[in-house]
């Protein structure tokens, strides 16, 4: 294999120096449109690469981006890691995925192998197990040691950083008032994540809402779900409980998915008899039978806005106050309401 051509060698073949060369390869305005044509060409004949070791070593920085999900096969978090791979693409940026699986020594794992100069800065949402056992000290260790983190969805507040999230509590606060002013007398949560802080926030919002209005009787009713094998024993117990139940508000789309077949199995008559909303605007979401109306987290403004923070203090020449950006969610009504 032959040895890659260098910007040196580009440089003196075109008879320009190293600087002109350098700049052309990035379309910069201060090279004319001949010159940066030349360079391009001669650069895609030899299939030149830039050396990214040689340019982080010279300019501190590596410019890739380390990126931890808790799960890829989750609609909302690939749609969110597509929002960072469009944002980091665009400014130059590079990323590296790592997986958590829900799991707090993966997370740790994957922290201490990208913290070895292998990345500028982070941008993850934490994992099930990290939140519900309240680890939080290898975040602390990480930022110490200058690499900067973005958190998105599940962050903590025992964490000094940037956060990037939605208002879960105004999402199902909206989200069961327009459940209230369709006239529903008896509305019950279904909650896939009440171990997490954002499944505390849903519940607080749809709990809220039901107390501010005077016309509403009946208590608040979450039913949770920790046991992906028990959805249908555990929703066709919520309608055995409670006969009358005539809306439905979850956290997550199979749930929602869940209770409508069963519903349609009793007899009941969807959006006539029950009101159904899910949680995020996934596939399931748009095939189900009849459509699902849910809340849409616009989980790819989620992922550029995380990438444009993270890029903001990296770039930043002062220490600025830490900043938790809210992304606006969206009730996206179909035929279930």
């Amino acid at each position: 294999m032959s040895n890659p051509i260098t910007l040196k060698q580009l440089a003196k073949e075109l008879n320009l120096s190293i600087s002109t060369v350098s700049k052309a390869l990035k379309d910069s305005y201060e090279i004319n449109e001949n010159t940066i044509a030349r360079v391009q060409a001669l650069a895609k004949k030899y299939n030149y690469r830039p050396n990214r070791m040689a340019l982080s070593l010279k300019n501190n920085q590596t410019k890739t981006i380390g990126v931890i999900i808790p799960n890829i096969l989750n609609y909302f978090f690939s749609k969110v890691l597509l929002g960072i791979e469009d944002e980091a693409n665009k400014n130059g940026y590079q990323i590296i995925i790592c997986l958590s699986n829900n799991k707090y020594k993966k997370e740790l794992q994957s922290l201490e192998l990208l913290s070895d100069g292998s990345v500028d800065g982070f941008i993850l949402s934490i994992a099930r197990e990290t939140q519900r056992d309240k680890h939080h000290s290898h975040f602390k260790k990480i930022i110490d040691d200058d690499y900067p983190i973005v958190m998105f969805d599940r962050v903590s507040d025992n964490v000094a950083c940037d956060k990037v999230v939605i208002d879960d509590f105004e999402a199902t606060f909206n989200a069961t008032n327009y459940l209230l002013n369709k006239g529903r007398k008896k509305i019950v949560l279904i909650s896939t994540v009440s171990n997490l802080g954002i499944g505390k926030e849903r519940a607080n919002g749809y709990k809220e809402a039901l107390k501010k209005n005077s016309k509403y009787k009946n208590k608040a009713i979450i039913i949770p779900i920790t046991d992906k094998s028990k959805y249908d024993s555990i929703i066709d117990k919520l309608f055995e409980d409670h006969k009358d139940v005539d809306g439905i508000l979850t956290t997550n789309n199979v749930s929602a998915v869940t209770a409508l077949r069963i519903a349609q199995q009793k007899g009941l008559h969807i959006p006539k008899d029950l009101s159904l909303i899910g949680f995020s605007d996934d596939t399931i979401s748009r095939l189900s039978n009849p459509k699902l109306t849910t809340i849409d987290q616009n989980a790819f403004e989620i992922g550029k806005k995380a990438v444009s923070t993270l890029i903001s203090r990296l770039t930043s020449k002062t220490k600025t106050e830490y900043k938790t950006k809210v992304v606006k969610t969206d009730l996206l009504v179909r035929e279930t309401t």
